[in-house]
């Protein structure tokens, strides 16, 4: 019960908590220095650790941790105010307000300003406005903000499971230290009674809160390794209990708005925590809402017969129906994407076709899940195919589909091949972006190979391709894959991968191998299509000039053969024309021996006509008239002049 400064001070002495108030005031101090000391080195620690490596499981518990010490500091606070309130009221100090000082106020302000009497005024309004509130419920709200802060900051269920070496040892080691030493204080505090201090059992819930977080801290660090990732999801989730206890203060020391606090009456401790209050052995969550019922509606649910035959047959039920859900885990289904392999005693024993199939219950039996057909692809670069949405027609295209050599793409890969320079033996590096399509065998034995010889089948294809790659790109140059072998190189790697997988007894089926791009790296692009385009240049140039040349040397070839045709022909015709002279001059020859003078008279009657084929004469025989000659009528004629002779 609450007590007022106007009960006796004898009265007040004679009450256990007044007497041990200024004992348990220095004790709750010091144990807010400690635990504001060691909330600072965690939070310390956690910047420490985010800044450096943010990926480990350091970071979660240490903000957890940190977390939970907030919110036994905001306890130890509350407790501390109520305290102190209790000792001052045994040594008659003066409340603010209960004396005769408002006069003096008065005529103090009255010689202010009226600019300082108003920030007077603001601060003795916001003073009595916390007194009003209780400066307890501010610390409570604002330490358990910072604890949510703390959990957000530590909230990463994407973290990796690394292991942590000697360290996690020392920290276990560490962790259970300060557990029990808070164990010792809970044991204290759960010792004092009631009427000697109230206020020892919230924080005896609170520290219960703290070592509950230490306890998970040490666990999670003990089977932390790189093979489990439950130590790491343990120790995140293991957040949500000093998050629901500081939305439980929160909550608290906002509904203590409506109950305000007065100087004259004694403080209530509101730091108290339902949450905190389960952390118990055996639990009963429910006798505290029975205790609740009755002190404050008289309502005694202990004498409802429904709810004692309930908690009779409890656990009866509670045991049948867990026997009833262990038979019932002996029964599982298999979808139809999938096979199962059911092992009994933790051998296998068949493949489950899809369907229903009954067993052992676990642990002794237990269905292994095997894909059914189902297709995958794999990069042989270790960066995953990224799933891209579905673009429009007349969208953008989407980033898989930018095949420039310009670009870094993140399913490609680098290589070393060979080359040749000048007769040289060296090497060059290549941008890859080969592709695997597999999927698990279809036969029993390659389903229990996939799930007993590989532990990640997409790594192995990996990394056989990349000794395939390896191998097979040493004895090829970068012209050459960029030309005719690039279409039978596809087939070559998939051979030689999926004879690889075949000795492993890996139980995987390539289905195809697609080469999707094979190109310079990225940063020598450009230099390699200048350096094509030079030489597409100048065998361009050459052939070019290969034609020209060509095309003179056929032009010489015709111009010499148009020469010595016309030569040969004119040579055939002018000895056609001399063998047809001499034919002719032995011709005439022998007629002239036949026939004489006749042959000279016609020879020469011949050309006479021929000389006078084209002129205009007049022929006159005088042997037409033999007495009269012939008479010339040379008006129409003019007479021929020789100017070589004389006229008569």
């Amino acid at each position: 019960m609450r007590v007022d400064l106007d009960t006796d001070k004898a009265q007040l002495a004679a009450l256990p908590r007044f007497q041990h108030a200024a004992l348990h005031a220095r004790h709750l101090l010091i144990m807010g220095l400690v635990s504001g000391v060691l909330i600072g080195l965690l939070l310390l620690a956690a910047l420490f650790v985010d800044l450096f490596a943010a990926d480990s499981i350091w970071l979660p518990l240490l903000c957890n941790t940190a977390a939970t010490l907030l919110l036994l500091a905001a306890a130890t606070q509350a407790a501390w105010r109520v305290a102190k309130w209790r000792a001052s009221a045994l040594q008659d100090e003066p409340t603010p307000g209960a004396d005769g000082s408002n006069s003096n106020t008065e005529q103090s302000l009255a010689a202010l300003s009226p600019y300082d009497r108003l920030l007077e005024h603001v601060s003795q309004g916001s003073l009595a406005l916390l007194r009003h509130i209780g400066l307890s419920a501010v610390w409570i709200t604002g330490l358990s903000l910072l604890a949510l802060l703390c959990v957000k900051g530590g909230w990463r269920l994407d973290l990796p499971a690394a292991p942590l070496g000697q360290n996690a040892s020392v920290a276990v080691g560490v962790a259970l230290l300060v557990a029990f030493a808070l164990l010792v204080l809970e044991r204290q505090l759960s010792a004092n009674s009631s009427l000697q201090w109230p206020e020892a059992a919230g924080l005896a819930m609170l520290s219960r809160v703290v070592i509950a977080s230490l306890l998970i801290a040490a666990l999670c660090l003990s089977f932390v390794s790189a093979e489990t990732n439950w130590p790491v999801r343990l120790a995140v989730l293991s957040g949500l209990l000093p998050a629901l206890v500081a939305l439980e203060l929160i909550l608290r020391a906002l509904l203590s708005v409506f109950s305000p606090q007065r100087p004259t009456i004694e403080p209530q401790f509101i730091a108290e925590s339902f949450i905190a209050s389960l952390l118990q052995w055996p639990p009963r969550p429910l006798d505290s809402l029975q205790d609740a019922l009755q002190q404050r509606f008289g309502i005694d649910l202990r004498q409802v017969w429904a709810f004692g035959f309930m908690r009779r047959a409890f656990l009866p039920v509670l045991t049948l129906v867990a026997l009833v859900g262990w038979l019932l885990s002996g029964i599982s289904e298999v979808p139809m994407n999938e096979r199962g392999i059911y092992e009994r005693f933790g051998k296998p024993m068949e493949v489950l076709n899809p369907g229903l199939h009954a067993g052992l219950p676990w642990p002794f039996g237990r269905v292994r899940a095997v894909e059914n057909g189902v297709i995958h692809e794999v990069a042989s670069s270790s960066g995953e195919l990224s799933s891209e949405t579905a673009t429009t027609a007349e969208g953008p295209a989407p980033d898989s589909a930018n095949r420039m050599w310009d670009a870094s793409h993140q399913s490609e890969k680098s290589q070393v091949i060979a080359s040749a320079n000048d007769g040289k033996q060296s090497f060059q590096v290549v941008n890859m972006d080969v592709r695997f399509v597999y999927r698990i065998g279809l036969s029993d034995q390659a389903a229990l190979a996939a799930t007993y010889n590989s532990a990640d089948v997409p790594a192995l294809i990996r990394s056989t391709a990349s000794r395939v790659l390896v191998h097979n790109f040493a004895t090829r140059t970068l012209d050459d894959l960029l030309g005719e072998e690039r279409l039978a190189l596809a087939a070559d790697i998939g051979n030689a991968v999926q004879g690889d997988l075949d000795r492993m007894n890996s139980g995987v089926e390539l289905l195809a191998t697609v080469v999707e791009a094979i190109h310079p790296p990225a940063g020598a692009a450009n230099a390699y299509h200048g350096v094509q385009a030079a030489q597409i240049g100048a065998k361009a140039l050459i052939a070019r000039e290969r034609g020209t040349a060509a095309e003179t040397t056929h032009q010489a070839r015709l111009q010499a053969s148009i020469i010595s045709d016309r030569a040969n022909a004119a040579a055939h015709e002018t000895q056609a024309a001399a063998h047809a002279a001499g034919l002719r001059f032995d011709a005439e020859q022998r007629a002239w021996r036949t026939a004489g003078q006749a042959f000279i008279n016609e020879q020469y009657f011949s050309q006479l006509g021929l000389g006078l084929a084209n002129a205009k004469a007049l022929i006159l025989d005088h042997r037409i008239a033999v007495q009269e000659p012939p008479t010339l009528d040379l008006r129409t004629f003019a007479a021929p002049i020789d100017p070589g002779k004389a006229h008569p």
